[in-house]
């Protein structure tokens, strides 16, 4: 988890990749998945709420305005109470029925397809579904699935990250003129 440090000169550190970042720079990790947390040098107070807010304004800046102004006109007259029931809305016991009706869609169109057998996606299923249970596969099962679809393995997909990661490292000291370290 990318750890971002705001100083009082406002400049924001990233502590994993020792070097500052933007407001864009941020946003683009928080893009990519990353699961980022500012705090602020001097005090160590979590600012990431403050940030991810800042991102936002920025964007809607940027695009002219795509929330709708009621709605934020709303988040404004109601305060906290908007948030929290935005909150209790989103909370996982709310979205998982939502979940399991995605899950089942995918799988029997996969099992249309015929990309997966009626008993694999049977099986899949009531692992997936399985309330309060992670499903349960061995690994023998994952890696038979895997080489089946011909999918790449968690080593390929950490090897093409590393290497994205290097191309950008490149592409970045090209585009600001710094020599490679």
């Amino acid at each position: 988890m990318p750890i971002i440090k705001r100083y009082a000169n406002r400049k924001l550190y990233d502590t994993e990749a020792k070097r500052y970042v933007t407001l864009d720079g941020i946003a683009e990790l928080i893009r990519r998945g990353a699961e980022v947390h500012v705090v602020d040098h001097a005090s160590g107070d979590d600012i990431t709420a403050q940030i991810q807010a800042q991102i936002i304004y920025e964007e809607e800046k940027r695009s002219g305005g795509v929330l709708p102004r009621t709605l934020l006109t709303d988040l404004i007259q109601t305060g906290s109470q908007k948030l929290n029931e935005l909150r209790q809305v989103l909370a996982p016991e709310h979205a998982a029925p939502n979940v399991d009706a995605e899950i089942e869609r995918r799988v029997t169109w996969l099992m249309e397809r015929g990309d997966l057998s009626e008993k694999d996606g049977l099986r899949l299923l009531d692992l997936l579904l399985a309330a309060g249970q992670a499903p349960e596969f061995t690994d023998a099962e994952v890696e038979r699935i895997i080489r089946e679809r011909s999918l790449p393995s968690r080593k390929d997909l950490e090897r093409i990250t590393r290497r994205v990661d290097a191309l950008q490292s490149e592409i970045d000291q090209l585009l600001h003129g710094r020599p490679k370290s």
